[in-house]
């Protein structure tokens, strides 16, 4: 049996495309859109490709871009190439008392996730596959949701990405009482015959605010209410929360553990799970929160809202893991998105269609890269 050759390169960039118009979330306000791309090369010259989360705070792609090149290295050594599905448990697993003893959880696991990517990206690339399959699946057109799009805005923002071919989409709420009443109110104005909507308060509701705002929720159609409380709230909030509201409730972005998506999973409390490929488990976790989220009866949505690898890899993980989950699809001013997107956008008759040539499908073009780049790392692992 052929031994698969060990990592000998990592190289990092640190990308972004300044905004025209600024972007206000509940969480600051966005002068520019990040991206922080890792390329790793076995030994023999086989590649692949990851992306790391750093969307917040506003210099939290450079920190992290930092922060990778300088622990990497011995870790990255220990990955066996030939067993991509332990990438993210090895790297998470070298980096965990570093994580302790800083306090930054958060950074390991997005750095972690991002090579597990890539791991998985070079695998498939070197038997040349697409990521889906070597997952269990194939690639397949995908239904998808436009999200991103500010309640505040609603009315030019839906039509706007209606012309690009969706007809679902997700609207952010949670930025004050006033607006987010008058986007209850206003809804019927936004949309067409047969179009889904859904809301995403951005952890930026309380019990009471949702118990407050019920009503006029519940009076909406919407295909689920996201994130209306913190992630880190008790059980019994999230449970009230649940039963004052007659919409499936959809959650995952923000947890960061096994015992967390167990009790997602397990739990009747959501009915749509949204673990996110650059945040925790990288495509290895992922998949399996899906598998285990559609076999329960629930909702496997990826969440995602970054650059296009990792736009990517979540298209292949909906692709393998099946089920009726809509892709997330940021249609905000993002250039790092459609650069790096390949195949996948623009839409194809309002689908999403993951590419089917090896890996992720697309080789980032350099000439791409350079034109975004803020930091660059390259780094030999032998």
């Amino acid at each position: 049996m052929r031994i698969a050759p060990k990592l000998a390169r990592l190289e990092i960039f640190c990308l972004r495309h300044r905004l025209s118009v600024p972007l206000k979330t509940v969480f600051g306000t966005l002068e520019s859109r990040p991206a922080l791309l890792i390329r790793i090369e076995d030994a023999e010259g086989a590649e692949g490709w990851g992306e790391i989360w750093c969307n917040f705070p506003a210099p939290g792609a450079e920190y992290r871009a930092n922060l990778a090149a300088a622990v990497l290295r011995p870790a990255l050594a220990a990955v066996e190439t030939g067993m991509p599905s332990s990438a993210f448990q090895i790297v998470r697993g070298r980096l965990h008392a570093l994580a302790l003893q800083s306090g930054e959880g958060g950074p390991a696991d997005q750095i972690s996730s991002g090579v597990d990517m890539a791991v998985h990206d070079l695998a498939a690339r070197r038997a040349n596959i697409p990521l889906a399959r070597l997952l269990g699946g194939l690639p397949r057109a995908l239904n998808c949701y436009a999200s991103g799009i500010d309640s505040r805005q609603a009315a030019e923002m839906i039509p706007e990405a209606r012309s690009l071919g969706y007809s679902a989409f997700k609207v952010r709420v949670g930025f004050d009482r006033e607006s987010d009443l008058r986007a209850m109110e206003s809804y019927p104005g936004w949309l067409e015959d047969g179009e889904i909507l859904a809301i995403d308060a951005n952890q930026n509701w309380s019990v009471a605010d949702v118990i407050e705002l019920k009503d006029s929720i519940n009076a909406a159609p919407f295909e689920w209410v996201e994130e209306p409380l913190r992630v880190d709230r008790p059980l019994q909030e999230w449970a009230r929360a649940a039963e004052s509201l007659g919409h499936a409730i959809a959650a995952g972005e923000n947890m960061r553990s096994p015992a967390e998506f167990d009790s997602a999973i397990s739990g009747d409390i959501l009915g749509v799970v949204q673990p996110d490929v650059c945040k925790w488990g990288g495509v290895s976790g992922c998949l399996d929160i899906a598998r285990r989220t559609i076999a329960s009866g629930k909702r496997y949505c990826p969440h995602f809202l970054g650059g296009g690898i990792g736009l990517l890899a979540s298209a292949h993980l909906l692709s393998a893991a099946g089920g009726n989950g809509l892709l997330e699809i940021d249609v905000n001013e993002n250039s790092l998105r459609e650069a790096f997107a390949g195949a996948l956008l623009p839409l194809k008759g309002g689908l999403a269609v993951t590419p089917d040539g090896p890996g992720l499908g697309i080789v980032p073009d350099r000439s791409a890269i350079k034109q975004f780049q803020r930091l660059h790392f390259d780094i030999s692992i032998e």
